[in-house]
């Protein structure tokens, strides 16, 4: 059977950020799911909640996975939510994963601070708006710039969902993940502090960095990543 691949996105975004990596996974014939988790993308005006965020992540891959072995990629935030649902003690039908600039514990002062700052673009007239664009002008290729901001951005769901992560035990999760995890990130990525405990405490897991990435590696670097879907998909294929 064929492998099925679910995509979490990650926080404000929404499914479209994942428009370069559906092309490459349609054309290769992989059957692909990309999710919007509360409030984000087309369920703008949800509130988020991590019992909703985790029950749409769980629909996407138990349906997918009545067809074949799932692959479950998340990015940022959707990558720990993705640490957390493959590592919960109920064991998901995840046959591999890959959490894509998503290596830092989200608590304490780092995630104070980024609150603070989220909060103070958001106060501003056009919500920091203007400044996304800017950076995401200068940093992404233009054939994936406007995927990030196509399904709109999720200002209001934004600090409720960086508070709910703080509960997240991670270490735990990672701990009992037992099957092949890939960490991809950025060389520029600021969420990379905790990359090298996630590494020695994952058992099945391996690191790639990509080179002058920052945290929107799948974006920035759409061909490199693809490539890096390749070798996951390629590992669960020779081993189902």
């Amino acid at each position: 059977m064929a492998v099925r691949v679910v995509l979490v996105h990650g926080i404000r975004t929404s499914s479209t950020m994942w428009r370069a990596q559906v092309a490459y996974l349609r054309d290769r014939g992989t059957p692909v799911t990309a999710v919007d988790l509360p409030g984000h993308g087309t369920r703008r005006g949800e509130a988020f909640t991590l019992d909703e965020a985790f029950a749409s992540i769980d629909a996407a891959v138990r349906d997918a996975a009545t067809l074949g072995p799932v692959l479950l990629v998340g990015h940022s935030m959707g990558g720990l939510l993705g640490i957390d649902y493959v590592g919960g003690e109920d064991r998901p039908p995840v046959a591999g994963f890959v959490a894509a600039s998503c290596t830092s514990i989200p608590r304490g002062i780092g995630l104070s601070a980024y609150r603070f700052f989220t909060r103070r673009f958001d106060s501003l007239p056009d919500r920091g708006l203007g400044l996304t664009n800017r950076v995401l002008d200068r940093t992404l290729p233009p054939e994936t710039r406007p995927d990030f901001g196509a399904g709109g951005y999720a200002f209001d769901a934004q600090d409720t969902a960086l508070a709910s992560l703080s509960t997240l035990d991670l270490l735990a999760s990672l701990r009992r993940i037992d099957v092949p995890l890939w960490f991809v990130n950025g060389q520029w990525d600021q969420l990379r502090m905790n990359e090298r405990l996630f590494l020695a405490v994952a058992r099945h897991a391996e690191l790639v960095v990509v080179p002058r990435t920052t945290h929107l590696v799948t974006a920035m670097r759409p061909r490199v990543f693809n490539a890096l879907l390749e070798v996951a998909l390629t590992t669960i294929e020779a081993a189902t």
